[in-house]
């Protein structure tokens, strides 16, 4: 398994950290979340689905961002938004389109439904560990305050 992909996923965070207005380690560090999901994807190939595949790069994308904002004390949506960059389905909406556009309504459905699944699986993804991170913050602070 060769790990290029990854490096390719991190050269094309970089000039959108940039375009979201990253500057210095934080656009460095943003970008490196970029190739993490892009491991995690590629470790993740045993599972044979690849909306799983997204949802776990997803999981650690998110991981990553959490744990970034805290570090540089920034909100997590720079980090989150450039690291998820490379697993946006671009190629599936392009070719979802076009299905339509030609009037292949088999394909524009099948490739529809699997770049909507691959879509859903980053959005749950994000909502899990955001989900997870906002009810352990809570709990810390209720623990704080008895």
């Amino acid at each position: 398994m060769s790990f290029l992909p990854c490096l390719w996923a991190f050269c094309a965070c970089v000039p959108f950290g940039a375009v979201m207005n990253l500057h210095g380690k934080t656009l460095i560090f943003a970008s490196v979340g970029g190739g993490i999901g892009w491991v995690f994807y590629l470790l993740s190939s045993p599972v044979h689905s690849d909306i799983m595949q997204y949802f776990i790069a997803t999981i650690a994308i998110s991981i990553y961002a959490e744990i970034m904002a805290r570090v540089f004390k920034m909100p997590v949506t720079g980090f989150l938004l450039v690291a998820l960059l490379p697993m946006v389905p671009g190629g599936g909406i392009y070719y979802t389109m076009e299905y339509c556009v030609i009037g292949n309504n088999s394909m524009f459905i099948e490739t529809g439904l699997h770049t909507l699944g691959i879509a859903g699986a980053l959005a749950m993804g994000i909502l899990l560990v955001s989900s997870i991170v906002r009810l352990w913050t809570m709990i810390a602070t209720e623990n704080k305050k008895a």
